[in-house]
């Protein structure tokens, strides 16, 4: 028994290193000579899977957009500008901009002309010819001492006196300031403008340009483009002129290439989702140690399975298995057998890039399958081939990321969304277990196939029989992630949501909460003309009191309970007091305004009212509450199954992000926390739910004429429940009714207590 699976062993270290016989490690070539080791893995064509044939286009070009990115080159002449053209010896950023067709065909949009720029505000002794001149030249001269890898002539290549107000605070006026914008030649020189402002340095001339807060330094330049192009993650886009690429112009995989000036790209208003290519996919490997976790060292990958689907069609396009060795046939799937698994991890790579999905996804993707693979291929000395897994002729790069306490993989695969469903599960629902077997039958009701993972080698090695059940295993832990993400609709709400907030959906999964609001934010600053500042991120032992829990009467209540609820409680409160940055003032400011100009919060802090000041935080809430009731309405009135999917995460995501904005005020280390507006909602909120229980008992009371005394049994945060003291359903209902109605006149609008349920 001991020798036949020392023969099994040997028959799988000969198929993993690609020979008839196991292979000593002194055979192995020198690693790196092995990272260049060029290996066939064409056996089988998938051309049969590729998208629809693309046709030479005329006109605009419309598609939906699913990732951006830029790089940096030399200037193209088509897209000079000729007022301010660029040396022929700078560098200069491009965006890429990938997308979607309606027919369903890979876009890459090459976008030629937008510069990275940021604010600083302006001393008086500068606000003159000479003064910027001399500000220009200071900057220039430390930026080209500053080590930047792009070459650039000149540095900066602007500076422009503007008018702009500060987001924060109230500066004692409603009049804007002057400001300098400085555009810089590549998007990485904003960073180091801002450290340079905030130390200060000398001005030829004009004495020393003081140490200040910059403002906008800390904006993606991806997100920057979006923003002044009123662009949305996931949204539709129509580019009138470009120039097409075909041939070695071609840098990509995708079936339309395109260069254009970023002024001829503009948002399309369409509501439907494009024909995305999905693509689920699950790895098995074995440790040859027979025990303990596999290592992409030592233990080879034996099967890959993958799930395609076209988003919103029923049918698969490709249910299939790669296995080392021979696999019996199995129903509804496809099985490729390999002799070498280095034959298996190109062939595979060869079917990404026909193929050519638009979103990946899978279960802990990004921590296992992905690294494991990227590990696995430079160990077979076939990285330079393998790791090309994108629309680029790039390698796939890998980086750790830390939002929330919680440390994952971040796998770069231009061009491609990549969507960990296990991340996704565990940002959105509260579970006790997070493993694919427990998040299948919570969500789906199916379990995956009985297969433990200490008998993954015995049943590679036994037989072609074995092999197939280990492939069946294998098939269908690349078919739960893809019936989960259906399930949860998880594509209609990270598409919504993308589109709601105008954040790149790669940002959505692989950034933490706050970017969502800081786009919001600076969309609505710039339409107003406000300038966000950049706020040293640190943490702070600064606290406020949070919201209020009423001590529970507990017992048992054979009469129904009325549960009163507040309607969005927390925006409403932003929106019924006018609370913003903008709005913020100082107590020494107050003694300048009449009474009825400001407000005092419960907290002690002072806002200006809107007949003052309209706060951007209450004007962006208002927008996003009104859109939800429109889509609710809408999807109220669709008939159409996708539609109503689309309508509904569009809701969801509204509802979402107007719950972030209180978060986003009171995140210490974040973005532009401010605990004056996040202190002032909580405080406001246990004052309502006091006064809500106040005025009900002292309303439905026997000295009122009534039969009972009321009471209110329990309150958290934004609801209470009330005991009336009657015996039927209609006559607590019809109370609570009542008693939700008269609490909200009390309120400032739009703060609703609404009547939620028995």
């Amino acid at each position: 028994m001991a020798s036949d699976m020392s023969a099994k062993m040997d028959q799988l270290e000969s198929f993993s290193a690609g020979g008839t016989a196991p292979k000593r490690a002194v055979d192995k070539p020198p690693a790196d000579n092995r990272k260049r080791q060029r290996v066939d893995g064409n056996r089988y064509n998938f051309k049969h899977l590729a998208r629809p044939e693309a046709q030479d286009f005329e006109g605009p070009l419309e598609f939906m957009q699913v990732d951006i990115d830029y790089y940096t080159k030399a200037p193209d002449s088509r897209f000079q500008n000729a007022e301010n053209p660029h040396n022929a010896d700078t560098a200069v950023p491009v965006l890429r901009m990938y997308g979607v067709s309606e027919e369903g065909h890979s876009v890459l949009a090459h976008i030629h002309g937008f510069e990275p720029y940021f604010y600083v505000e302006c001393p008086q002794e500068l606000q003159n010819p000479a003064g910027m001149a001399a500000f220009q030249q200071a900057l220039e001269s430390l930026l080209a001492n500053s080590g930047c890898r792009d070459r650039a002539n000149p540095y900066v290549r602007k500076v422009e006196l503007v008018q702009r107000s500060t987001l924060m605070r109230w500066q004692g006026s409603n009049e804007h300031s002057w400001f300098l914008r400085v555009t810089v030649a590549v998007p990485s020189l904003v960073a180091t403008c801002r450290g340079k402002l905030e130390a200060g340095f000398p001005l030829n001339g004009h004495g020393y340009f003081p140490a200040s807060t910059s403002y906008e330094t800390n904006i993606p330049f991806a997100l920057r483009f979006m923003i002044d192009r009123a662009l949305a993650g996931g949204g539709w886009v129509v580019a009138e002129h470009t120039f097409r690429r075909s041939g070695r112009d071609s840098v990509s995989l995708c079936q339309l290439e395109v260069d254009m000036h970023y002024s001829e790209l503009r948002p399309q208003e369409k509501l439907h989702i494009a024909p995305l290519r999905i693509l689920s996919f699950d790895i098995e490997c074995y440790n040859p140690e027979g025990k303990g976790f596999p290592k992409a060292d030592s233990s080879p990958v034996i099967q890959i399975a993958v799930y395609l689907k076209v988003h919103g069609c029923e049918k698969p396009l490709s249910h299939a298995i790669w296995t080392l060795n021979t696999c019996n046939a199995i129903a509804g799937a496809t099985v490729y057998p390999f002799e070498t698994e280095e034959e298996l991890l190109l062939s595979f790579r060869q079917f990404l890039q026909d193929v050519d999905p638009d979103v990946i996804t899978g279960y802990n993707i990004n921590n296992f399958d992905l690294p494991y693979l990227l590990d696995r291929a430079e160990t077979k000395g076939i990285s330079y081939q393998f790791c090309k897994l994108g629309r680029l002729n790039d390698l796939c790069r890998k980086r750790i990321n830390n939002f929330g306490g919680r440390e994952s993989i971040e796998i770069n695969i231009d061009g491609r969304i990549n969507f960990d469903m296990l991340t996704v599960i565990q940002k959105e629902q509260k579970l006790s277990s997070y493993s694919l077997n427990a998040v299948s039958a919570e969500f789906l009701g199916e379990q995956k196939e009985d297969v433990h993972h200490s008998m993954i080698g015995g049943l590679f090695l036994e037989s072609a029989d074995t092999r197939r059940r280990l492939a069946v295993y294998c098939l269908k832990d690349a078919y739960l992630p893809m019936r989960l993400m259906e399930k949860l609709l998880c594509m209609y709400n990270y598409v919504e949501m993308a589109r709601v907030t105008g954040t790149p959906i790669n940002f959505l999964l692989n950034r933490g909460q706050m970017i969502k609001v800081q786009s919001q934010l600076l969309r609505k600053a710039r339409e107003c003309d406000f300038v966000m500042p950049t706020m040293k991120s640190e943490a702070s032992n600064d606290k406020f009191e949070g919201a209020t829990v009423l001590d529970p009467l507990t017992g048992y209540y054979p009469q129904p309970i009325a549960t009163l609820d507040f309607a969005s409680l927390y925006p409403s409160i932003m929106m019924a007091h006018n609370l913003c940055y903008c709005t913020l003032l100082k107590p020494e400011q107050v003694k300048d305004l009449q009474p009825e100009d400001y407000t005092k919060t419960p907290s002690g802090c002072y806002f200006l009212k809107s007949s003052k000041r309209r706060g951007l935080l209450p004007m962006i809430l208002e927008e996003l509450l009104a859109a939800r009731k429109r889509a609710k309405k809408a999807m109220a009135e669709a008939e159409d199954p996708l539609t109503k999917s689309v309508l509904n995460g569009r809701q969801l995501a509204l509802k979402v992000s107007a719950n972030s904005v209180y978060g986003f005020t009171g995140a210490t280390v974040g973005v532009l926390p401010c605990l004056d507006i996040s202190s002032s909602v909580t405080a406001f909120g246990r004052t309502m739910i006091d006064h809500t229980k106040k005025m009900v008992e002292e309303k439905y009371c026997i000295e009122n004429g009534y039969a009972h005394n009321a009471q209110v049994i329990y309150g958290d945060t934004d609801s209470v429940m009330v005991k009336f003291g009657v015996d039927t359903v209609p006559e607590a209902m019809r109370l609570g009714q009542e008693a939700a109605d008269l609490v909200s006149a009390t309120f400032t609008k739009p703060i609703k207590l609404e009547f939620e349920k028995i």
